[in-house]
């Protein structure tokens, strides 16, 4: 089951669009994706529909500067796994991995996809993983960030997982892959 993952796109209020390189390959790899997923922060309805229109099955969630009538959480099977959705507000310090680990559990997944860091990462802590994509657009967040457009996709295959991060580093796309075992 093949997953893309992205948050954080803050179109209008901090970017006016998605990197059209990273946007083209992005839409390039939804056309292979079972599932999409947006962790929030879109921040408009437009970017809504744009994701809605990227795969049959969508799942998003609300962030702390969305004003959409979208869910605070998600949660999905994927291939016999249970994969949860939150935009990552809901803990702090942004990104606390204990903390995220435990909004896990009370969602009951394993995979949580988290967001609010603006800075993408893969970890796998007291069995859950976390998933975070970045920001689509590579603006600044209140906590930071890393300032680099990025995205992911989840290929799960049996217990493996295999992550490939998109980053648009001086307007040039680069894509690396790293696997993880549940």
């Amino acid at each position: 089951m093949r997953i893309l993952l992205m948050a954080d796109t803050h179109i209008p209020d901090r970017a006016f669009e998605v990197p059209a390189l990273l946007r083209s390959r992005l839409e390039d790899d939804a056309s292979t994706s079972d599932v999409v997923v947006h962790a929030g922060d879109l921040t408009s309805e437009d970017i809504l529909e744009w994701v809605k229109g990227l795969s049959r099955i969508v799942y998003v969630v609300t962030g702390n500067m969305d004003y959409l009538p979208l869910p605070s959480h998600a949660i999905f099977e994927a291939h016999g796994v249970s994969v949860g959705v939150v935009h990552g507000h809901q803990v702090y310090p942004r990104g606390d991995i204990p903390k995220l680990t435990a909004v896990a559990r009370r969602l009951g997944v394993r995979i949580l996809v988290s967001a609010h860091t603006h800075s993408a990462f893969l970890e796998r802590w007291r069995g859950v993983v976390h998933l975070n994509p970045g920001s689509l657009t590579g603006v600044w967040g209140g906590g930071g960030g890393s300032m680099i457009p990025s995205y992911m996709v989840a290929d799960l295959e049996g217990s493996t997982l295999a992550v490939k991060l998109c980053m648009l580093v001086n307007d040039k796309l680069s894509c690396e892959t790293r696997s993880i075992q549940l």
